[in-house]
């Protein structure tokens, strides 16, 4: 019978800081092979391989795609890439975002899940938002262990806080406590899968690597979820929604996924960026009529000066409430998009 032998973590804000400390921790003879997603910008290099080797004993890298997994090593996920599990080893792949992340913790969770079910323990550390909950209910689903962070030691406590409020939690410890639990699970054995692994979740790790049906079948999130009323942020096509004990997602044909509130954060990014645009629009809208206002003028036409000043001053007027209420609004302490330090992690010192 196999141990827990997989182990995924998420983090996100602060999670170079938490994970350099847990793998500190972690012994030599880890009997599993860790998988880590830190949510970094998508063209800067990620030095959190460097970082997580020297902290600790076991060799941290990114791994190549179709690399086969090993025990006491740590696969980090590189930059603009998904990395997902199969059975026996590693797949990095550029696939859909998922709550506007390449690469996305749940992803990564989901699929270590549908390949190794019972023997799989996820992790959720700090960070913004809620990522990481719907993985590891997928987690929970296959029969493998969900950990979380205690969301008052957490830099920053949302997603520990979400997982907590979704999902059935087996252990939710400070990080101090966090490596000698990992050591204990991945020394005791796990029960076999229960049941027949979950279509949905198959789907799901399916749609990562758009490894799609032809164009003539119906899209696969229409299996198992029922089209929304709402628009994909990152495509525009029709999202698909899904509701999972009370933890409400969705999923576009292309493969884009998203949690009820990283789709609204998504939303409300997209309309800050387009009241912006909306308001430069006025401003030279304004700025060309005044000047027609002023040639006109020039020409000794009166009907033309007075229709252009008309039109400037209603711009203007349409400016300021405009621009009032765009630096009025508050003050996001977060966004779905924030990453760690820019690029994941800091050049090593």
């Amino acid at each position: 019978m196999a141990n827990h032998d997989i182990i995924v973590i998420g983090a996100s804000t602060g999670g170079v800081e938490a994970l350099s400390r847990l793998v500190g921790s972690l012994p030599v003879d880890l009997p599993a092979a860790v998988l880590v997603v830190l949510h970094v910008a998508p063209h800067r290099r990620s030095y959190l391989p460097e970082i997580l080797s020297r902290s600790g004993p076991l060799p941290a890298h990114h791994p190549q795609h179709g690399e086969p997994l090993k025990v006491g090593h740590i696969y980090v996920a590189p930059n603009d890439r998904h990395l997902l599990v199969e059975a026996g080893h590693v797949k990095v792949v550029k696939g859909p975002r998922e709550n506007g992340h390449r690469p996305a913790v749940d992803s990564l969770f989901r699929s270590a899940a549908a390949a190794y079910g019972p023997r799989v323990v996820g992790v959720v550390l700090t960070g913004a938002l809620d990522c990481g909950t719907a993985g590891l209910f997928a987690v929970k689903r296959e029969g493998g262990l969900a950990v979380v962070q205690e969301p008052q030691d957490a830099f920053f406590p949302d997603m520990p806080r979400s997982a907590l409020e979704f999902v059935k939690v087996d252990h939710c410890v400070p990080l101090v406590e966090l490596a000698p639990l990992l050591r204990r699970l991945a020394s005791t054995p796990a029960p076999s899968r229960a049941h027949r692994r979950s279509r949905r979740v198959a789907s799901e790790v399916k749609a990562m690597t758009v490894d799609g049906p032809s164009m003539e079948e119906p899209p696969e999130a229409s299996r198992y979820a029922k089209p929304s009323h709402f628009s994909c942020p990152d495509c525009g096509g029709v999202l698909f929604e899904l509701e999972e004990e009370g933890l409400l997602r969705f999923r576009c044909r292309t493969g884009h996924g998203y949690t009820a509130e990283a789709l609204s954060s998504s939303q409300q990014q997209r309309l800050d960026a387009a009241l912006w645009v909306a308001l430069r629009a006025l401003e030279e809208s304004a700025s060309l009529s005044r000047r027609l206002a002023a040639q006109s003028r020039q020409r000794d036409h009166p009907q033309s000066v007075n229709h252009f000043v008309g039109q400037a001053r209603t711009a203007e007027a349409q400016v300021e409430l405009l621009r009032r209420a765009l630096l009025s609004g508050p003050s996001p302490v977060a966004a779905a998009g924030d990453y760690e330090f820019g690029d994941g992690a800091g050049p090593p010192g």
